[in-house]
């Protein structure tokens, strides 16, 4: 490995959420920095399987204005 070009790799503690901490080894800030997350596993909707939303909804609805009644009769 190249001498003088890669970042200090060294020991970090990570706090989720809820609180519950680990340690890791990572290039985040100095060594025995603590990283706080906003997000984790834990609490995100794409791991949890909490509500989502459609991303797209000018489409979607846009859509729906358009054909919304194609078909309909009564």
């Amino acid at each position: 490995m190249k001498q003088g070009i890669h970042p200090d790799y060294h020991t970090i503690k990570v706090v989720m959420t809820d609180g519950s901490s680990f340690e890791t080894r990572s290039t985040y800030g100095q060594a025995g920095a603590t990283l706080n997350l906003d997000i984790d596993p834990k609490s995100h909707p794409a791991w949890t399987g909490g509500p989502q939303q459609i991303a797209d909804r000018g489409r979607v609805s846009k859509f729906n204005q358009k054909f919304g009644a194609f078909g309909l009769k009564k």
